[in-house]
């Protein structure tokens, strides 16, 4: 009787931890979110008053959501078009220095937001920046990059790219390693270019690493915060950077329930933020899933 409640002894610490500090906030958050409450009085029910709020009420919510998909409609594709292309070269030119490079790529993914931020607001500083003084050299006008909605949009968007593509090209180097060789030998041998072979064998083999890779990537996108969180901190600039170009859905929820003190409210945004996430990834898992359905 002692071996058989052994198992359960030793799992017991993690089912502790899981409700502590995931379901507990999950469930008293979801119930929070019908509730006025600022953290400090009282707490009172006001039905679906903080959702209607959301839609009908909250135009930083609507440009949130805008500047979340103008960001994941130009870091998605790149980050996946790179990843894939620099996994490619590497396997098929890159063969003895494939881990120092490999290295040398991923590093940006494995590195502390906070001092990607720093560096980057570093680089593209109006005065001292390392870009503008390029920019200079080269007897280009330089650009107020953190003081413009475009500019500081192109800014989060590079930066996001670069620390994310590593992460994409692991992905495919693991994909990539499931193919059998003799299918690029084969095609080498009727006289296939590398690039006939990338767009024949390589792409139409790995569509099960892109459903995964588009997936995750979308959903890592609808919740993007440190980038522009943290380049805009400590700056002259409002939540979000200059007209709050930048401002994405999971800021707003952070400026309404940590700055504001709407704790119900940020709830409400929270969960409408899960609801578009699960429909997103619904409709994205039945689009890549469809020929395999079939």
């Amino acid at each position: 009787m002692k071996r058989k409640f052994v198992p359960y002894v030793m799992l017991a610490p993690y089912f502790f931890v899981y409700l502590a500090f995931s379901l507990f906030p999950i469930i008293f958050s979801l119930i929070i979110s019908f509730m006025r409450w600022d953290g400090f009085s009282s707490a009172s029910f006001i039905g679906l008053t903080n959702y209607i709020r959301v839609f009908t009420q909250d135009k930083f919510f609507y440009q949130s959501l805008k500047n979340t998909v103008i960001l994941l409609a130009f870091t998605t594709p790149s980050v996946i078009v790179l990843g894939l292309l620099t996994a490619s070269i590497i396997k098929d030119f890159l063969t003895k220095s494939r881990s120092p490079v490999q290295l040398m790529n991923f590093l940006p993914y494995i590195t502390t937001p906070v001092a990607i931020g720093i560096i980057f607001r570093m680089m593209f500083d109006w005065k001292s920046g390392v870009v503008n003084q390029l920019l200079a050299l080269m007897g280009l006008p330089t650009v107020y990059w953190l003081g413009m909605p475009a500019a500081s949009r192109a800014v989060v968007i590079f930066m996001d790219i670069w620390q994310g593509y590593g992460y994409m090209m692991v992905i495919f180097l693991s994909g990539l390693s499931t193919i059998p060789d003799e299918l690029y030998e084969a095609a080498k041998i009727e006289g296939a270019k590398w690039y006939h072979s990338f767009f024949r064998i390589t792409v139409p083999l790995l569509r099960p690493i892109f459903a995964f890779v588009i997936t995750t990537s979308v959903i890592n996108g609808f919740r993007l915060f440190d980038q522009p969180q943290l380049l805009f901190e400590g700056s002259a600039q409002p939540l979000g950077g200059p007209d709050r170009a930048v401002l994405t859905v999971v800021m707003r929820f952070y400026e309404a329930s940590f700055m504001s003190f709407e704790f119900g409210y940020g709830s409400a945004l929270a969960y409408v933020l899960f609801i578009i996430i699960v429909i997103v990834s619904y409709i994205l898992v039945r689009i890549l899933n469809r020929d395999n359905q079939s």
